[in-house]
C-alpha cells in the first residue's frame, strides 16, 4: 500500500502541531513532595527513636549530613547518632551547611555539590531539604549550588529565614520546589511574625516550620515541619499536632 504525501501546507502544519499540542497538555509529573505527609517532625542529631508515629499523617526529616565550608575546604560529617523508624515512614534528608570564612571557590562549589547530593542515595528519601543560613556574600555560591543540585536531587527543599520570604526575597526564582520560612529563633523578629504572616514569593508559601517551644498561631500551610530541642516522644508528638491544629 502506498502513501500520498499531502503538498497541502496547512495539512502539512496540523500534523506536526497536534502531536505537540497534546504533549503540551500532558499533566507534569507530580514533585515527590507532594507524597509527603502535612506533618514533618525534624530529627536533629540526637538519639531519636520514631516508631511511634503515624506514617500517614507524620513524616521525619532528618539529619544526614553536616557540611562546613573552612577557608578552601569542605568538612563532611555524616549522621552519628541512632534514628529509629516506624515502618513506611516518609523520610527527607537533611544537609546543614555552616561556613568560616570560606572561599566560595568553584572547587569548593564542585565538592559540596557531591557531599549533598550522595543523601538522595540513601534508602527511602523521597526528598532533600538544606539548611544553609547563607549571609548576603555567599548567596550568590549558595543559587548556583542549588542549579548544581536540582538535576540530580529526586525534590529538593531549602530552610529559609523568615526575613527571605518576607520582603527580602531574594529566592523567588530559585531551582527549589519549596522553601520552609523557619518561625523561630528569630529574635527581635519574632514578636512580627507571631500572627499568621502572609509570604510574598509563591515558594514560600506551601510550607512552614514551627518549634514546640516558641508556639505561635498555627501557619495556614499545607506542610508544617516541627521541631523539637528535646528528643521526640508521643507525648510530645501529641502536644505539638494539638498545639498547631493538625
Amino acid at each position: 500500500m502506498r502513501f500520498r504525501v499531502s503538498n497541502n501546507p496547512w495539512l502539512l502544519l496540523v500534523f506536526v502541531l497536534v502531536p505537540i499540542s497534546i504533549l503540551a497538555l500532558r499533566p507534569k509529573p507530580a514533585s515527590p513532595l507532594s507524597e509527603l505527609p502535612p506533618v514533618i517532625i525534624w530529627a536533629w542529631e540526637r538519639p531519636e527513636k520514631l516508631d511511634f508515629i503515624n506514617t500517614d499523617q507524620v513524616g521525619v526529616a532528618f539529619l544526614a549530613k553536616t557540611v562546613r565550608l573552612e577557608g578552601d575546604h569542605v568538612v563532611s560529617k555524616p549522621r552519628l547518632q541512632p534514628l529509629e523508624l516506624a515502618p513506611g515512614t516518609k523520610l527527607m534528608a537533611v544537609v546543614r551547611i555552616e561556613s568560616d570564612h570560606p572561599t566560595l571557590s568553584a572547587t569548593q562549589l564542585r565538592k559540596t555539590a557531591v557531599e549533598v547530593a550522595s543523601v538522595s542515595e540513601l534508602s527511602s528519601v523521597s526528598a532533600v531539604q538544606i539548611d544553609f543560613d547563607a549571609t548576603v556574600s555567599e548567596r550568590n555560591f549558595y543559587r548556583k549550588l542549588l542549579n548544581e543540585l536540582k538535576p540530580r536531587s529526586p525534590s529538593l527543599s531549602i530552610t529559609a529565614l523568615a526575613s527571605w520570604c518576607a520582603g527580602d526575597n531574594w529566592i523567588s526564582d530559585l531551582p527549589i520546589d519549596e522553601a520552609v520560612p523557619m518561625l523561630f529563633r528569630m529574635g527581635i523578629d519574632h514578636k512580627h511574625f507571631q500572627s499568621r504572616p502572609q509570604f510574598e514569593p509563591s515558594i514560600c508559601a506551601k510550607s512552614a516550620g514551627v518549634s514546640t517551644d516558641e508556639p505561635l498561631a498555627p501557619p495556614n500551610v499545607d506542610r508544617l515541619y516541627i521541631f523539637s530541642p528535646k528528643p521526640w516522644t508521643p507525648a510530645s508528638l501529641n502536644s505539638a499536632l494539638e498545639t498547631y491544629k493538625r
